[in-house]
């Protein structure tokens, strides 16, 4: 007598349902939902909540001072782990339109890939979530573990809410841990787990000379260039060799663990095939520290835009009178955004006074241990789906709210993404490879089903704690 697993099981209804899975997918992508321009965030918001009902969850449109977040639950499994499982249903803005080679919203197969804009980033991969949800239900009519599902609706606007949302109903997002669906997968096109993300700033300096742009000969030397104003301020903050010399920037960064740096040893790399593909002649200073060490530990400084003077065709002699620029940095553990900004604030007071300071977006960064109890059913998952180990990174290189889970709720959170390397997220011609989407529902399903196993006993001060079956 052969027995029965209940994976696979799951695994057969997926196979089965593969048309209708991406029938529905591209039904859901013909909805926009721009968060930038609020064009149809209310709408598909409203669509989630009656499709997450349909299939079995406890599902609703919840306000905040923005946009609404989309929360559903599904708790019938006392004693198992419980996980939030986090996408956002908003998406890039389309433009430039004439980039596309087909219609944003009208998605769009070519040669084994589903083109229209929120492919990979994010509604395909939370699409995946959710049909790992329903199999799971319509196989057994019950799921493995414990879910609780949250779909932002600003993420693509640096996620404005989500703190305060978190914060206020802590008690309804208790969870054990948190898994993301989002980003690309390796560029080798292995999958990965991820462990954390990067925090950012940004922010913009602006500088004012003259009232009125002036001729470079009759004041050249005499009224001071806000361009070189700059040009001077910026080698103050960033020098040749690659390093950061604001005051105190690198004061509460958190260096990496052992386990960490096994880790990043471990990504395959090709330095020079990565330049070949980019057309570089070079890797940003310093040139002996390590890739990967330089995007999960690292913070950086970036020059976002640079602006001012005459950029017309041929020569214009002239001094202008003003001029701006816009920075980002990405932050590691353990830097906090409020003091950095105020240490460039500093900087900028110190070095060049009549330039001013303006703070824009930030977010912190997010890490979890390597070495937390959740990676090996992690693991367990990608293999039992995609029938290979996945790549342990131990900080996403760039920046998603994972905080608002390991700072806020004080749970364990990963990244699991589904998207294919080069999916073009926020650019034209944003596409997710049809694998990528079925080996997603593959993943998700198998998540749900690993983390169903786990026996979990209390921690010592409330709380729990997972130790394998």
């Amino acid at each position: 007598m052969t027995s029965f697993d209940p994976l696979d099981a799951v695994f057969e209804h997926i196979e089965s349902n593969r048309s209708s899975f991406l029938d529905r997918l591209i039904d859901y992508l013909r909805h926009p939902s721009i968060s930038a321009e609020n064009v149809g965030i209310a709408e598909v918001g409203a669509l989630l909540v009656d499709m997450l009902t349909g299939i079995g969850l406890e599902a609703s449109l919840v306000p905040t001072e923005g946009h609404p977040m989309v929360v559903a639950r599904w708790e019938k499994a006392p004693g198992k782990a419980t996980v939030l499982l986090y996408g956002h249903y908003d998406v890039q803005p389309a433009d430039p339109i004439d980039k596309w080679l087909s219609p944003p919203f009208e998605p769009t197969i070519r040669d084994g890939r589903l083109y229209a804009r929120g492919a990979g980033d994010n509604k395909g991969q939370h699409f995946a979530q959710i049909l790992a949800i329903e199999s799971h239900l319509k196989v057994h009519g019950a799921l493995p573990c414990n879910v609780i599902l949250l779909l932002e609706g600003e993420e693509e606007i640096g996620s404005p809410h989500i703190a305060d949302f978190v914060r206020v109903n802590k008690e309804a997002l208790k969870a054990d841990l948190a898994v993301t669906a989002d980003g690309p997968r390796h560029a080798s096109g292995a999958p990965v787990i991820k462990f954390g993300s990067r925090g950012e700033v940004s922010f913009e300096l602006r500088c004012r000379h003259a009232n009125s742009d002036l001729h470079s000969g009759n004041f050249g030397g005499v009224v001071p260039n806000p361009i070189w104003t700059f040009v001077h301020l910026l080698g103050t903050m960033k020098n040749a060799g690659g390093e950061i010399t604001i005051d105190g920037f690198h004061d509460d960064i958190e260096p990496p663990s052992k386990e960490e740096l096994v880790a990043v040893e471990r990504l395959p790399l090709d330095v020079e095939a990565v330049k070949r593909g980019l057309d570089l002649g070079r890797l940003d200073a310093p040139a002996e520290r390590p890739f990967y060490e330089r995007l999960c530990f690292r913070p950086t400084l970036t020059i976002n835009g640079f602006h001012g003077g005459y950029g017309g065709p041929g020569s214009k002699s002239v001094l202008p009178n003003e001029a701006f620029v816009k920075c980002d940095i990405r932050l590691v553990e353990s830097q906090d955004p409020a003091d950095i900004l105020r240490k460039v604030a500093a900087h900028v007071e110190k070095h060049a006074p009549e330039v001013e300071f303006i703070a824009q977006g930030s977010m912190y960064p997010s890490k979890t241990p390597i070495a937390s109890p959740f990676t090996a059913p992690l693991r367990r998952a990608f293999v039992a789906a995609q029938g290979e180990e996945p790549l342990l990174v131990p900080a996403g290189f760039g920046t998603l709210p994972n905080y608002v889970f390991t700072k806020i709720l004080g749970i364990p959170a990963f990244d699991t993404p589904y998207a294919n390397h080069d999916e073009a997220n926020h650019a034209p011609n944003e596409n997710l490879t049809l694998s990528c989407f079925h080996s997603g529902i593959r993943t998700g399903a198998a998540l749900l089903y690993q983390l169903g196993l786990l026996q979990l006993h209390p921690r010592e001060v409330g709380g729990m704690h997972p130790v394998p079956a």
